[in-house]
């Protein structure tokens, strides 16, 4: 089989990662008119798209403020934060296709989200990696932040959050993020047990501590796996072909 030429292969990278953004970017409509109809402003959404830059911590947020208002401002935060790390961890993995240069490393930090990454590691190569890395993560930096936009001037307009029935719109917004990480029986698990915890807690502390809680299932069971019992990450793939 003939291999193709590496222009090729850069070209067919950014075509894949200019795709994704596009598909992606629609999210921020949704993000936009949820925000202003859970009393944010146009400004402080549009401030929360090009500062936070993550779909489900800005959800994640916006959904635990609207709910529990200011004093529930901490863990919004810590929810938003705890979401966010995974984006840390991935920075660690794009900083070899990045390259030296503090500005173009802090850019790329700040664009270093769940599909720039995947974009760029399905690549053949490190350098259609990179046309990978950088087209998706400015298409959808761009996309996402016009996409909220129009979402926030949406949802000015869509006035009372409950009188459409958006009040609901954050759990479903981030559960369609969710769902497609729930491949194997261990997140399903984990999943389960979060939720099984959120109902419990939500009538008996105040708003954002449930979120919190759940996170803190995942950590625990994460540490278990991988320190205290790491053989029982591996022992379940004994035999396999």
């Amino acid at each position: 089989m003939t291999e193709q030429p590496q222009e090729a292969l850069n070209t067919r990278a950014r075509a894949q990662g200019i795709q994704v953004a596009l598909a992606v970017s629609l999210y921020g409509i949704s993000f936009g008119a949820l925000s202003v109809a859970l009393g944010f402003s146009i400004g402080q959404t549009m401030v929360l798209s090009l500062l936070m830059f993550s779909g489900a911590s800005q959800f994640a947020f916006i959904g635990i403020i609207g709910t529990g208002g200011v004093a529930a401002a901490g863990a919004a935060i810590a929810s938003a934060g705890l979401l966010g790390i995974r984006n840390g961890l991935y920075a660690l993995r794009m900083s070899p296709l990045v390259g030296p240069g503090f500005w173009k490393r802090a850019l790329a930090g700040q664009l270093t989200v769940d599909e720039s990454t995947a974009v760029a590691i399905a690549q053949p190569n490190e350098e259609s990696a990179r046309h990978g890395f950088w087209a998706t993560a400015i298409a959808l930096y761009l996309g996402w932040n016009l996409a909220t936009l129009i979402g926030a001037l949406a949802g000015d307009a869509l006035g009372d959050v409950r009188t459409w029935g958006l009040d609901a719109v954050a759990a479903a917004a981030f559960l369609g993020l969710l769902w497609p990480r729930l491949v194997s029986k261990e997140p399903i698990a984990v999943a389960i047990a979060a939720a099984a915890i959120t109902v419990v807690l939500i009538p008996v502390v105040p708003a954002g501590i449930p979120v919190l809680a759940a996170a803190a299932v995942g950590i625990v069971l994460a540490l278990y796996r991988h320190r205290v019992a790491p053989e029982t990450a591996s022992g379940g793939e004994e035999g396999a072909p």
